[in-house]
């Protein structure tokens, strides 16, 4: 599907559906060592943020992408969205055809390791569930979730929860907050599977831990403790993204030295994430990391954050 077919097949004034649905940031990513079928076990703390992405569902006769905001062009607009994906996987569970427009509002960076493409595939199944009156149960959604990719479900759940297996099995956890977070966007992006794959190179001839969620951080969680947070998170794959991407490293220091409480990679990269103390703080370090020259652009954000949402 081509970018120029894409905006014609939208239904001018038919009532559409929109769901809003969030980023988030790994406060915790334990990784073991790479399983027969190539996935790794995770202990992957997801905490949902306040960027979000906001997916319209219209009627159409066909299945169609369009996408507006920033670095736009870099998400595709085909069969492979994640978008797409949902709205046909959803369609094929219930018998009917997949006829509808998915309109993609890009807020969450692209290939940020902030799920924005996971975030879009929830939003999608949500929006699409609600414009085709189906009623699907939510486990069911979940497991359509699941099918799309290891950090969709946590797209669709919100809040905090800790993901097992790949990532996708979840329990939701309790959260307190508001934590406050700066995320310093990269130039480009960095590709998943190749992050894994360092990864599993800088591991080998070593013994991997099992995965284990980390109790300290579970707790700073639950009490909304900025200070145990930020002495416990942790990024098993930020070795792996430093490799690939070494001035990472001057994005991590720079808002270090700007007084953020703890310094992260996003996920498998290239977004850094940074917690601070409070707004005000997230300003000045913001400010700080645009002026280093390290980043592209920078975001501020709270959490915990709801995850897909009906508007």
């Amino acid at each position: 599907m081509s970018g120029g077919a894409t905006g014609e097949a939208g239904v001018t004034g038919a009532a559409g559906v929109t769901v809003r649905v969030p980023a988030k940031v790994n406060v915790q990513l334990a990784v073991g060592a790479a399983r027969p079928d190539g996935f790794h076990d995770l202990a992957n703390v997801f905490l949902a943020v306040s960027l979000y992405d906001e997916v319209t569902a219209t009627p159409a006769d066909r299945l169609t992408v369009t996408c507006e905001g920033p670095d736009a062009d870099k998400v595709p607009l085909d069969a492979t969205n994640l978008a797409a994906r949902a709205a046909a996987l959803l369609a094929a569970r219930h018998g009917i055809a997949p006829d509808v427009h998915l309109h993609i509002a890009k807020a969450i960076p692209v290939a940020g390791g902030m799920a924005g493409g996971s975030a879009d595939g929830a939003g999608a199944l949500l929006a699409c569930d609600a414009l085709w009156g189906l009623g699907t149960p939510r486990e069911d959604l979940l497991a359509i979730c699941a099918e799309l990719g290891s950090d969709v479900p946590f797209s669709l759940v919100g809040g905090a929860a800790l993901g097992v297996g790949r990532g996708e099995r979840l329990t939701e956890l309790p959260v307190a907050g508001p934590f406050h977070w700066v995320f310093a966007v990269a130039d480009g992006g960095l590709s998943t599977p190749a992050v894994y794959a360092e990864f599993d190179r800088l591991a080998e001839g070593t013994d991997v831990p099992e995965p284990a969620a980390s109790p300290a951080l579970l707790d700073a969680l639950a009490t909304g403790d900025t200070a145990a947070l930020a002495a416990a998170l942790s990024n098993g794959l930020q070795p792996a993204a430093l490799s690939l991407r070494p001035s990472l490293a001057a994005t991590l220091a720079a808002g270090t030295e700007a007084g953020a409480l703890a310094a992260l990679v996003s996920g498998s990269g290239p977004t850094t994430a940074f917690l601070v103390k409070d707004a005000e703080s997230a300003d000045a370090v913001a400010a700080a990391l645009r002026a280093s020259g390290t980043c592209r652009t920078t975001r501020t954000a709270t959490s915990p954050a709801p995850g897909a949402t009906l508007l």
